[in-house]
């Protein structure tokens, strides 16, 4: 017997509302056994639905990389941020730099990044990012010494409100490109994309080399890089609810 369309999207609901992390649309097709079998259609215009009952209130149904989560309006975010307290990691420019190198021209080792940016990246850098969930080696260039290729990871899309990363917004500079994630990640609260989304349209050198492939200027970039001394602040990521959770 084919479950009500009213009781599946409230089972859905709670579900995504209870989940530590976003769901995917096997994760929710498991939630039901055979005695009541739910297709991936009738999920699917559960979600939709329940996208659309969003409309008029203060969160919104969202798919990322990982799957489905509600999240905090970007509108409401000024009253429900005084909820939380907990101080904010600061990522330094030269961190979100390179954040945006490996973003836009993955898979790229460290020696080219350092190449783009014109001075060295240490290695505490790196590391902040791959403790931070972002970024991860993919592979190794075939080349003396095989450096490692780093890429972005699901985490990385999630974090920013994105499903993949076609959705990177075309950006014109590497300073662009950091500021835009800087803003995005700026927010103690989901999502992230607004400020991503509003940034500006062309993309010499990204990931989008297709449409303009002129490589980012060396030089140029020397300009804005900082010394690779930058430090983090310390800090933890604000959770914002069950189906909110920062990693």
């Amino acid at each position: 017997m084919s479950m009500a369309p009213e009781q599946l999207r409230s089972i859905v609901q709670a579900a995504i509302m209870a989940a530590p992390q976003p769901l995917s649309l096997r994760q929710l097709l498991e939630l039901f056994g055979d005695q009541e079998p739910v297709s991936r259609q009738q999920l699917q215009q559960a979600l939709q639905e329940l996208q659309k009952s969003c409309a008029d209130g203060g969160v919104d149904l969202v798919e990322v990389a990982s799957g489905w989560r509600y999240q905090v309006k970007p509108a409401f975010h000024p009253w429900v941020a005084k909820l939380f307290n907990e101080r904010r990691t600061r990522y330094s420019r030269a961190t979100l730099e390179t954040l945006a190198l490996i973003a836009y021209r993955q898979p790229i080792t460290r020696g080219e990044i350092e190449q783009i940016r014109g001075v060295a990246v240490s290695s505490q850098i790196i590391q902040t990012l791959e403790e931070r969930g972002w970024v991860e080696v993919v592979g190794h260039r075939e080349i003396a010494g095989r450096p490692a290729l780093l890429g972005t990871t699901k985490a990385f899309l999630d974090h920013f409100g994105l499903r993949a990363l076609e959705q990177l917004p075309a950006l014109q500079t590497l300073q662009q490109s950091a500021q835009a994630l800087a803003e995005a990640d700026a927010s103690p609260l989901y999502p992230r994309t607004t400020p991503v989304q509003q940034a500006p349209e062309a993309a010499p050198g990204t990931r989008a080399a297709e449409q303009d492939p002129n490589p980012f200027n060396a030089v140029e970039m020397t300009s804005v890089a900082v010394d690779q001394t930058d430090s983090e602040s310390e800090g933890h990521p604000i959770q914002v609810g069950r189906s909110q959770i920062d990693e």
